[in-house]
């Protein structure tokens, strides 16, 4: 698929997959994720670099390479010629939501940096693959609600009445900026993108106990000191199937979230990476020497030094691309 010898125009990682009690099997069964008998398949983390967890190349003159070595070792064609980081700056991942996930809250730059280990902050953005009829979706606080409103309510046990809440479609998608509050609710089939960061802070669990009648921590105080009041409730912006070429999902200073689902766009040859990740269909990317069939759930790394190239929507098919601003 890529001349020996050479850089190859993408790379493909071998997805990480994470087990939790809110996980399913939709990763395995609607995206192709290789996961094994469990019924608990939460996340696959298709590119990623923090850390312990780190991709590696599963294919190419490059193979069995990590992310991490990649930035170290050639940082330009990877990443692009003047970009100065020590890891790679984005994690993409899918996310099956079996049951309702906590409330959460990620800190910004700032915050994050004056934790113990420091960290990047977590702006994120979600694309909504398959929702279920009664699924919802929390994001962001109602109108009005302030510190002390959201804090009393927490200690009355009246946490949801604070939040925004609506049912998602597919295709639709969702930006959530350091300081949101948030939570993806039950059967949801989510592809998120976000900062390289594992910082986040509970809110609330829905009253949650294990066995033992014990619930999760939670993380009052920073999450009240974290959270944005002046944003209020997030509303979806649903992707536009009828149009060719790119639409611009979310631009925001951590990344650009583009999508195609109709003709076909340029891809490379512009001096930037490109995550590029398949949710639905299956699209063809193709330079004059090499060429690439991405079905669903499938996720590729344009690297900055990636020749010019083209990337076409099948019927039905939709690519997300992902890159730095």
């Amino acid at each position: 698929m890529t001349p020996h010898g050479r850089n190859p125009n993408a790379l493909q990682f071998r997805p990480i997959l994470k087990q939790t009690i809110w996980g399913g099997r939709r990763l395995g069964e609607r995206l192709g994720k290789p996961i094994g008998p469990g019924s608990d398949y939460a996340e696959s983390w298709e590119v990623v670099d923090h850390g312990a967890d780190q991709s590696v190349v599963r294919s190419g003159p490059l193979v069995g390479a990590t992310l991490t070595e990649l930035v170290r070792e050639k940082p330009d064609w990877l990443l692009g010629p003047g970009v100065c980081i020590d890891r790679f700056p984005l994690l993409l991942k899918y996310l099956d939501c079996n049951r309702v996930l906590s409330v959460q809250v990620h800190p910004d730059d700032a915050y994050a940096r004056q934790m113990k280990p420091p960290d990047l902050g977590k702006t994120e953005a979600w694309y909504i693959v398959e929702s279920q009829p009664e699924s919802l979706i929390y994001a962001g606080l109602q109108r009005g609600v302030d510190r002390s409103m959201l804090a009393e309510a927490i200690q009355a046990g009246r946490t949801e009445e604070m939040l925004h809440a609506f049912h998602p479609d597919p295709g639709d998608c969702l930006f959530i900026p350091a300081g949101t509050v948030h939570a993806l609710g039950a059967g949801l089939l989510v592809c998120e993108i976000q900062q390289s960061s594992d910082t986040t802070f509970r809110l609330f669990d829905w009253d949650r106990v294990d066995a033992g009648g014990k619930g999760r921590p939670l993380h009052l105080s920073p999450s009240l000191e974290v959270t944005d009041y002046d944003s209020g409730p997030v509303s979806p912006s649903p992707v536009d199937r009828a149009r060719e070429g790119w639409q611009t999902l979310v631009a925001c200073d951590k990344f650009v979230l583009r999508s195609l689902a109709q003709g076909n766009g340029p891809i490379g040859g512009d001096g930037r990476f490109h995550l590029l990740t398949v949710p639905d269909g299956q699209v063809e990317l193709s330079w004059p020497e090499e060429h690439w069939t991405l079905r669903r759930g499938e996720t590729v790394l344009v690297p900055a030094g990636a020749d010019a190239g083209t990337v076409t929507a099948a019927e039905g098919g939709i690519l997300l691309a992902m890159h730095l601003p």
